[in-house]
């Protein structure tokens, strides 16, 4: 990994994990996977750069629109979600509509937690919106979003 890479993916990181609302904190997980798939699908500084600000859009847009309701359902997604299986529902408040389709859980390496990843798709106000989470249970057993 090339130097600027990892000075992006720090920057993200501090970035996410000094967050104070849903929007920043959806911008900063959003902005370090699309760092991080901008790497891996370009090879390049500018395609880093490209997938960070892509990412760091749609998870703050994301991470914004989530209320309390859209926030269970996506608790429940982690909870009790099949495997590679699409969970929907739409928000009979804000009219929004996600679809979350998670991975299997693993054991978090350094924590030891069980976490899931998972790939959401928002539509918010009419716009289609993709980002990638990663979630973990906290000591009272719920799914909380990971600064990545």
């Amino acid at each position: 990994m090339n130097k600027m890479f990892l000075s992006i993916l720090l920057l993200c990181s501090i970035f996410a994990s000094s967050c104070a609302t849903k929007g920043q904190t959806g911008a900063g997980a959003g902005a370090i996977g699309g760092a991080l798939v901008g790497q891996a699908i370009g090879h390049n500084t500018e395609a880093t750069l490209i997938g960070a600000a892509v990412g760091g859009a749609l998870g703050y847009m994301v991470g914004n629109e989530m209320d309390k309701y859209d926030r269970e359902q996506l608790n429940h997604a982690y909870e009790r979600g099949t495997s590679g299986q699409t969970t929907s529902w739409r928000n009979p408040d804000s009219g929004n509509s996600y679809e979350v389709r998670p991975q299997p859980a693993y054991s978090d390496p350094a924590t030891r937690r069980p976490c899931r990843q998972a790939e959401i798709i928002a539509v918010i106000d009419g716009k289609t919106e993709r980002t990638y989470s990663t979630a973990c249970r906290d000591d009272n057993g719920h799914w909380q979003l990971q600064n990545q």
